[in-house]
């Protein structure tokens, strides 16, 4: 039987390659919002679906972070990718962290969207709740995607993005994945890496904040660097697509040419 690739979409040919994993709401149309304004001479980016989103809605797994690790290498060995950069949104920030832990050497760059840590992401009862029953309950999803962006959104976006989960994530692999990326700790894997990365947060999220970062990201990272985007929340790529995108670049053009 031939491998499992990840589901994915290719833009711009540039000769910085780029893998961008997306969060644990949706698939990669969560990256919509900035596709027309990316820089495509510079970079080619690669935007994949994991396994129970989008195109692998019904993709059999185990729904880690560390299958979803293998996935993107298995992905980037196909392409002929032997170096790379990553960008992951909040769950795929620890999918990319994996990767990172697996193949240090082929990692140019890392940046991580309102990324969850390697070291987890531990939720008082209530609010464990609330997300595990987000895969059966679209109201659920809708009160994390409000409560990340500050409860500042108008409603139609709110229900565009829920109908856009609903849409596009399959609920057993959401529940799975849940465990995943809040319950296990792999820092010790990453931590002292000299691989420059960058984490981009918004003002507007409580949970993935600048002060949390500085807590767990930037002690991971030998060079570590943070940015904060202070009309943003849990949900840039969609609230402010073009400071993410000048942001990240400018971030990514920084590396030496391999």
């Amino acid at each position: 039987m031939a491998p499992f690739l990840l589901p994915h979409s290719l833009h711009g040919s540039g000769p910085h390659h780029v893998i961008a994993v997306h969060g644990w709401l949706a698939d990669r149309a969560d990256y919509a919002a900035v596709l027309p304004d990316l820089d495509r001479e510079s970079f080619s980016y690669l935007f994949v679906d994991l396994r129970g989103y989008g195109e692998a809605l019904h993709a059999p797994g185990e729904f880690t972070t560390a299958e979803g690790a293998d996935d993107i290498l298995r992905l980037a060995d196909r392409l002929g990718w032997d170096s790379f950069s990553l960008v992951g949104h909040s769950m795929g920030g620890s999918v990319v962290q994996r990767v990172l832990a697996a193949a240090p050497h082929r990692v140019r760059r890392l940046v991580g969207i309102s990324p969850v840590p390697a070291s987890g992401l531990t939720m008082p009862p209530e609010q464990w709740e609330l997300f595990a029953s987000a895969a059966e309950k679209p109201e659920n999803r809708r009160v994390i995607i409000d409560s990340t962006t500050g409860w500042m959104r108008p409603a139609a976006w709110l229900d565009r993005m829920v109908d856009r989960s609903l849409a596009h994530s399959d609920p057993a692999a959401l529940r799975a994945w849940l465990d995943s990326w809040a319950g296990e700790d792999f820092h010790t894997e990453v931590a002292g890496s000299e691989t420059p990365a960058l984490a981009v947060t918004g003002a507007l999220d409580p949970a993935i904040s600048a002060d949390f970062m500085r807590q767990t990201w930037m002690r991971c990272y030998e060079r570590g660097e943070l940015a904060e985007l202070a009309c943003a929340g849990h949900h840039a790529m969609d609230e402010t697509p073009l400071q993410l995108i000048r942001t990240v670049e400018d971030f990514l053009r920084a590396a030496v040419r391999v």
